[in-house]
């Protein structure tokens, strides 16, 4: 075996072993820059009091136990219905829920100060830069559901 097949053997080994630490210390990072996704079953009659503002378009409510930080349901001023998980995107391992803003046009992360619109749930104003996680929405016989 003459000298270069020797340091070309020595690269080789360098280079195999420079990929072994690569992939055993990339392996098993999570991305936790996302919502994580969870069940979410909410039903309720429009006539529940809760729900009350709803009645209104432009209203909003926000239901605590669902979802990751709570839903946030908007009644939008062109006559649907959108709900949104109060988690802020923004940082979201941090789960701070979002409030709503008067008048209730957006909601605030009290923790970034990101605002984001209840029209389509995207960031209005920075660090935010992704959009609120949205939930499906359906009424049926003045029954809302809330599901994913």
């Amino acid at each position: 075996m003459g000298e270069s097949d020797q340091i070309l053997s020595k690269v080789m080994k360098a280079a195999c072993f420079l990929m072994l630490c690569i992939c055993c210390f990339s392996c098993g990072k999570t991305d936790n820059s996302y919502v994580p996704d969870v069940p979410v079953n909410f039903q309720a009659p429009l006539s529940d009091p809760r729900l009350s503002v709803l009645s209104i378009a432009g209203g909003a409510v926000l239901i605590n136990g669902y979802g990751v930080s709570g839903l946030i349901i908007y009644h939008s001023p062109a006559g649907g219905y959108v709900a949104y998980d109060r988690c802020s995107s923004y940082q979201p391992e941090k789960r701070c829920a979002v409030t709503l803003d008067n008048p209730t046009f957006t909601v605030t992360d009290p923790c970034s100060g990101s605002k984001f619109s209840l029209t389509d749930g995207s960031p209005v104003k920075a660090p935010a830069t992704r959009s609120l996680k949205m939930y499906v929405v359906s009424v049926n016989f003045n029954e809302i559901f809330v599901s994913n």
